[in-house]
């Protein structure tokens, strides 16, 4: 008897050894690309839901572009709605924006936010799996196959640990006014508020901002990460993960890996854009059709309230002090953000980080910042759209276009200074009660 139950438990165990997803992993410095450590990285295995990292690609190149306008309405069809949870529990024939399925599909990793996108930009999600395709092999992602838009188990789905690094890389420079999406713990999703499926990362280790996590019986439990610390960024991607802690305990060990093998300072080499199939520079304007006015805070209301700020902090004068109007920004997701910005809700969580504060104007005079973007025009434009309706507050400020960057992409600051505290506070209020993106900006004295 003893004997017959030893043979029923090796037999179980070598059903479930079996079944286990083949691990596989890699840790590349963001800032040239450069592989810290491998295993089994280019070995094809179920992406699950790091699929969505693609889904999203593609979005935000969409709305870039003007083919999706973030508050058009997708009307939701019946293969969207009955796609396997987790889902947002979409219905056939509803009617959702496209800021709320791209947050779904990020946040919540919805698998019917992810199809209903992919049908709205291609017409079909099997199209779309083609766009899909045709998108990873010109980023250079030579092993991956998409057959869906969410990464549920299908026949010939299949990616790379290196593949999906070298996405998350593209989605970090290619997209960095809408990359701050991924490093929210919680936010609005129009018929839900929704958490972060990757928020035990972003809450407990230092500098972790985003990006995916992905779970299938197959796949075992994915995810791509990344975190920075100073001028360091390390992106790491395991799959095979054997339960939601060990992914979470071996990511901590690959990223501290990173960290302890990346150089202290080495070149920032960003990854060329594509799209179209056209190879392009990843500082390419921001696109100005029609819709320009609905584009000027486009990330901001997307991520919820994607702050952007100067420097970490100025510098003392005596050490070469640059002026307000060159020095370079950063769009950081620890900030504190108010609740009343842009009109979402805030999903508020510790910061890894000290939140980088405001340059200070000179003068004495107080500044608003409306963001940073790609053309110097365009960040004047965002300065003449304001004005149509917040003309009392700003009415004795001057405009200010400058030079930042921001992830090493070259942008253009746009900004009203010499204006009252109250003048200063009364225009920021009035701009995020209209989704738009603000940040005071403080004198110093």
């Amino acid at each position: 008897m003893l004997s017959l139950a030893l043979v029923t438990a090796c037999l179980f165990l070598t059903t479930v050894a079996g079944k286990a997803a083949p691990y596989a992993a890699i840790v590349i410095d963001a800032r040239d690309g450069s592989v810290l450590h491998s295993r089994n990285a280019d070995t094809r295995l179920h992406p699950a839901s790091l699929t969505k990292m693609m889904t999203l690609y593609l979005a935000f190149e969409a709305v870039e572009n003007g083919q999706l306008d973030l508050d058009q309405q997708i009307r939701i069809s019946r293969n969207a709605a009955s796609e396997s949870c987790s889902c947002l529990g979409l219905r056939a024939g509803q009617r959702l924006s496209v800021r709320y399925l791209i947050r779904a599909a990020a946040i919540r990793s919805a698998n019917d936010a992810a199809t209903a996108l992919g049908e709205a930009i291609a017409g079909s999600e099997q199209a779309f799996a083609q766009q899909m395709t045709r998108t990873a092999r010109a980023l250079g992602m030579t092993q991956t196959t998409f057959r869906n838009a969410h990464g549920l188990t299908a026949s010939g789905h299949m990616s790379t640990a290196r593949d999906m690094a070298e996405l998350s890389r593209h989605l970090f420079y290619d997209f960095p006014q809408y990359y701050n999406i991924f490093g929210r713990v919680s936010t609005d999703a129009g018929i839900a508020h929704v958490r972060n499926t990757n928020r035990r990362l972003l809450n407990g280790y230092r500098g972790a901002d985003g990006i995916k996590t992905g779970y299938t019986r197959a796949a075992g439990y994915n995810l791509a990460a990344s975190a920075e610390r100073g001028n360091t960024r390390i992106i790491a991607v395991i799959f095979g993960g054997r339960n939601s802690s060990w992914r979470y305990n071996r990511m901590v060990e690959l990223l501290d890996m990173g960290f302890a093998r990346a150089p202290s300072s080495a070149p920032t080499i960003r990854p060329e854009r594509v799209q179209a199939g056209a190879v392009m520079a990843s500082v390419r304007p921001m696109p100005r059709g029609e819709q320009a006015p609905s584009q000027i805070a486009t990330a901001a209301s997307l991520v919820g309230n994607a702050l952007v700020s100067p420097a970490n902090a100025a510098v003392n004068p005596d050490e070469g002090a640059e002026t307000a109007s060159t020095v370079p920004l950063r769009i950081r997701v620890d900030e504190p953000r108010p609740v009343a910005a842009l009109g979402t809700a805030t999903g508020s969580r510790s910061a890894p980080m000290a939140a980088p504060r405001p340059m200070p104007r000179p003068g004495g005079e107080w500044a608003v910042q409306l963001g940073a973007y790609r053309d110097s025009a365009f960040a004047e434009s965002v300065l003449t759209d304001a004005l149509v309706g917040v003309s009392e507050p700003l009415s004795g400020a001057h405009r200010a276009v400058g030079p930042t960057t921001v992830n090493g992409v070259e942008l253009y600051a746009a900004q009203f200074v010499g204006l009252t505290e109250a003048d200063a506070t009364a225009a920021c209020n009035s701009l995020r009660a209209q989704d738009r993106i603000c940040r005071l900006v403080e004198p110093n004295g």
